[in-house]
C-alpha cells in the first residue's frame, strides 16, 4: 500500500486489527439493543462477553480499577500496531506521518466530553494534567487556594510548593465521609470562601472514598464570585456519563487509563477556551500558540503509540455505552455493600447512593488496619484491593470493580470481609 493511502487509512482510524475485543463488545452490544441500562447491568452473559475481551488473569481477583485499569486487547494490539509502525522509520513516521493522528485523538476524546477540540489537550495523566494549570496560573502573594484534605496528594504538593515558592495561602477543610447530603459538600465550600479566595481545587470522585462532588453547584458558586475552578476528574471521566461543559468548571484533569481504559500513561486536559492564553504551560513553548490547546503538549519526544491508541479506548467504550457501563458500575458496588450491611465492625466511608457513588466504595474493619486488612485479602483470597488513608480521620480500602469483574468476584470479597469481620480464616 501506498504510504499516503495508508496514512489516510491511519488518520481516520481503520487500524487493520485482528478480530478480537472490540467485535465481542459490538456482538454483545447488539444482544442488548432495546433494553434498559438497568435491565443490561443484571446480564451475565452480556459481561462475560466483555469480561472476554480482556486479558486478566482469571486466578486473580482485581478489585482495583481506580488506580490503573487494565486495556482490552483491542488496545493493547492498537499500541503494538503504532509501535510496529514507529519503528519502521522513527524520523519519518514519527514526525512527518503519525503525528496528524493526534488531532483525531483530539477530536474523539472531545466529542466523548462534549467539549470543543480546541479546549482539550492530550496528556500522559491527571497529575500532568492539573500540574499544568497550577504551575502555570498568575497568582499573587495572599491569595487562597481552597481544597479539601481528600483531594489528591500530588496536587496537594503542587499547591505546596506554589505557597513556598510564592506566597500563596493553601486553605484545606475536611469533609465527611459519607456526608448526609450532598449539600452539605456545598456548604462546606461556601462557609470556606473569603474574599482572597481565587481558586477553587475539587475532586469530582475522591480517590479515598469515592465520593461524588456536586461540581455543577460549586463551580457556580464560585463564578459569580470571578473565583477560578480546577476541577480533579482522574475518578470520573468514563466512569458515569457527563459533559465537561455542564460542570461549568475553568480546568478539568483526568487519566484516560483509569475509567476509559486507555494505555497506561495517556491524560486529557480541559481549558475552558478564554483561559487558554491565562495560562503558562509546564514546558515552553511559542509565543504563536499562546491561546492555541495544543502549548501544553509540547513536551519533546515520545511515544507517539501509547496515545494515539487512545482511539481504539474510545471505541471500545462506545461500544457498550456510557450509561449501560454506568449502571454495570454501580450494580456492582451495591451487590458488595449490600451483603455487608449490618456486618458487626463493618464501616462504610461511602454512601450506598448512586446519586454519590459510583463503582469506587471504601470500608473498614474495626481493629484492623487498612494495610492489614489488604494484606490479608491478597493472601487469603488472592483479592486486589487499595489501602486508603485520610490523616487523622480515617483509613479503609477502596473496593473498584469494572466491566471486567463478576458478581463471583464481589460476593467473594463479601464472603472474605464477612469471615475476617468475624475473627474466621
Amino acid at each position: 500500500m501506498h504510504r499516503r493511502q495508508f496514512i489516510r487509512r491511519l488518520s481516520a482510524g481503520a487500524l487493520a486489527l485482528q478480530p478480537g475485543a472490540l467485535e465481542l463488545a459490538e456482538r454483545a452490544s447488539r444482544t442488548v439493543e432495546g433494553r434498559t441500562p438497568q435491565e443490561v447491568a443484571r446480564d451475565e452473559d452480556y459481561w462475560f462477553e466483555i469480561r472476554r475481551a480482556f486479558t486478566i488473569d482469571p486466578n486473580e481477583i482485581n478489585l482495583n480499577s481506580g488506580s490503573v485499569s487494565p486495556a482490552p486487547r483491542v488496545v493493547q494490539e492498537a499500541v503494538q500496531h503504532y509501535q510496529t509502525i514507529t519503528n519502521m522509520s522513527p524520523s519519518l513516521w514519527v514526525d512527518e506521518m503519525m503525528g496528524p493522528h493526534r488531532e483525531v485523538v483530539r477530536k474523539r476524546l472531545a466529542a466523548l466530553a462534549g467539549a470543543d477540540p480546541e479546549e482539550i489537550a492530550v496528556t500522559r495523566n491527571t497529575s500532568e494534567s492539573l500540574q499544568i494549570v497550577q504551575l502555570g496560573m498568575n497568582l499573587q502573594p495572599g491569595d487562597e487556594i481552597l481544597l479539601t484534605t481528600q483531594d489528591y496528594p500530588r496536587m496537594i504538593t503542587t499547591w505546596q510548593q506554589r505557597e513556598r515558592r510564592d506566597g500563596v495561602v493553601l486553605k484545606m477543610f475536611p469533609v465527611p465521609s459519607p456526608p448526609e447530603d450532598p449539600a452539605e459538600l456545598v456548604e462546606l465550600y461556601r462557609r470556606a470562601l473569603t474574599p482572597r479566595t481565587r481558586v477553587v481545587h475539587m475532586s469530582h470522585v475522591t480517590f479515598t472514598a469515592g465520593q461524588i462532588f456536586p461540581v455543577r453547584e460549586i463551580c457556580a458558586m464560585a463564578r459569580e464570585r470571578g473565583i477560578l475552578t480546577v476541577v480533579d476528574g482522574a475518578h470520573s471521566f468514563a466512569h458515569f456519563p457527563f459533559t465537561l461543559p455542564e460542570l461549568g468548571c475553568d480546568f478539568f484533569g483526568t487519566s484516560l487509563h483509569k475509567w476509559l481504559t486507555a494505555p497506561v500513561g495517556t491524560g486529557l486536559l480541559y481549558v475552558r477556551r478564554e483561559r487558554i492564553g491565562e495560562i503558562w504551560p509546564l514546558t515552553p513553548a511559542p509565543a504563536s500558540l499562546d491561546h492555541d490547546i495544543r502549548k501544553f503538549e509540547q513536551i519533546g519526544t515520545f511515544p507517539l503509540a501509547i496515545p494515539n491508541a487512545i482511539g481504539e479506548a474510545v471505541t471500545f467504550h462506545e461500544s457498550i455505552g456510557g450509561e449501560r457501563k454506568a449502571e454495570r458500575l454501580r450494580y456492582l458496588r451495591r451487590r458488595w455493600m449490600d451483603q455487608l450491611v449490618g456486618v458487626p465492625g463493618v464501616r462504610f466511608y461511602t454512601a450506598n447512593d448512586d446519586a454519590q457513588a459510583g463503582a469506587l466504595a471504601t470500608m473498614g474493619i474495626a481493629g484492623i488496619g487498612a494495610a492489614d486488612l489488604t494484606e490479608r485479602l491478597q493472601a487469603e483470597y488472592s483479592i486486589h484491593v487499595r489501602p486508603r488513608f485520610v490523616d487523622g480521620e480515617w483509613e479503609g480500602i477502596r473496593v473498584t470493580p469494572n466491566v471486567f469483574s463478576t458478581l463471583e468476584e464481589v460476593d467473594t470479597f463479601a464472603v472474605g470481609i464477612r469471615k475476617i469481620a468475624a475473627g474466621g480464616p
